[in-house]
């Protein structure tokens, strides 16, 4: 394996970090599950407009690979190699009432969370056999979830144009990976080994083997970002009564990209600015201030629509869940105001 040859204009973290004495010093190394360097970096070496561009094989590609990661999760989440993340997924401390309760701003709330099954490698690695283990073991559990969380498992593979079509306008199908996840590994087998899991009133949601073993998803209309909370901090405890999460006490709950790591969790809104996002100065500045991310309303590299935006929080590690939710309530009632205020 030789030195990748980076394009003079590339700005992903990994062309950053990857410097030649790292590389010497990592390149013959390998995890006990046989990630390589070569498999940690190729993502980001064949696509050189990456942000990041690294991905973890296991828990262990966080110390195998310390020299190469360390950096980028100090520059990514501001937080040091010997500090230790802890986990409140408390709702009770949640004090906080619907920052939109006549529904003018806030189109809906989603709020999910990456997990990856203790005693199995992330989905960069994975074998066939081994994430067919995980569907079994997940969609098991799942079934005999009750009451608002009760609902139905639906395999991709196999699964009907009927289905199909439906899962899609509901927006709840998740696609093959792009060509980021695609470089990572994370699209092998597809669609083996994947499915998708949605409760009755459709506010619960469990993707298996998209990205993370599991995506757990909960989300509605309108702004009530506590009872969102609720019902995943539920779900999550349900899980946990089935299955151990991977998880260090360094870096909280094991995921594959080091910007999930910690509480993987994405708590987030659909908001409606429309003078707000005419002011990109000030709109970011309060968004900077409460620790938040904006994007278009298709996710990630997309654009506004209707003066639409995605506004989520943008810290997951050294900060615990209940943080998080707060991060989000404290910084949208304070975009509502300044909206009403222009």
């Amino acid at each position: 394996m030789k030195y990748p040859n980076f394009p003079k204009d590339c700005k992903s973290m990994l062309c950053k970090y990857l410097t030649k004495d790292v590389f010497e010093e990592l390149k013959n190394r390998k995890t006990p599950n046989g990630f390589t360097l070569e498999m940690a970096i190729n993502s980001g070496v064949k696509n050189p407009d990456s942000s990041i561009g690294v991905y973890a094989g296991d828990k262990e590609s966080y110390e195998v690979f310390d020299l190469l990661f360390d950096p980028i999760i100090k520059e990514y989440h501001g937080f040091g190699k010997d500090e230790k993340h802890t986990s409140d997924f408390d709702a009770k401390k949640l004090d906080m009432d619907n920052p939109d309760p006549k529904g003018e701003f806030i189109l809906s709330t989603r709020i999910r969370v990456g997990r990856n099954l203790d005693g199995f490698p992330l989905g960069t690695i994975i074998s066939k056999e081994q994430r067919d283990e995980v569907e079994k073991i997940v969609s098991n559990a799942l079934k005999s979830f009750k009451d608002e969380l009760q609902g139905e498992y639906y395999p991709l593979k196999g699964m009907t144009s009927t289905i199909q079509e439906k899962l899609i306008k509901e927006h709840f199908l998740f696609k093959e990976g792009d060509r980021f996840l695609e470089a990572a590994g994370l699209n092998r087998d597809w669609p083996e080994g994947r499915g998708i899991f949605h409760n009755i009133d459709k506010t619960f949601l469990v993707w298996i083997n998209e990205e993370d073993e599991l995506r757990i998803i909960s989300m509605q209309q309108g702004g009530d970002i506590k009872e969102v909370f609720t019902r995943l901090s539920l779900a999550v405890s349900e899980l946990e009564k089935d299955m151990k999460f991977l998880k260090s006490d360094h870096l909280g709950y094991i995921t594959s990209c080091p910007t999930n790591l910690g509480t993987a969790m994405r708590a987030s809104v659909h908001i409606k600015l429309s003078k707000l996002s005419q002011n990109k100065e000030l709109f970011k500045n309060i968004t900077d201030k409460f620790h938040l991310q904006i994007r278009g309303i298709h996710g990630e590299h997309s654009e506004s629509e209707g003066g639409i935006f995605d506004i989520s929080n943008r810290r997951r590690l050294g900060v615990t869940e209940v943080e998080c939710a707060k991060d989000l309530y404290n910084g949208v009632k304070e975009l509502i105001r300044v909206e009403k205020s222009l």
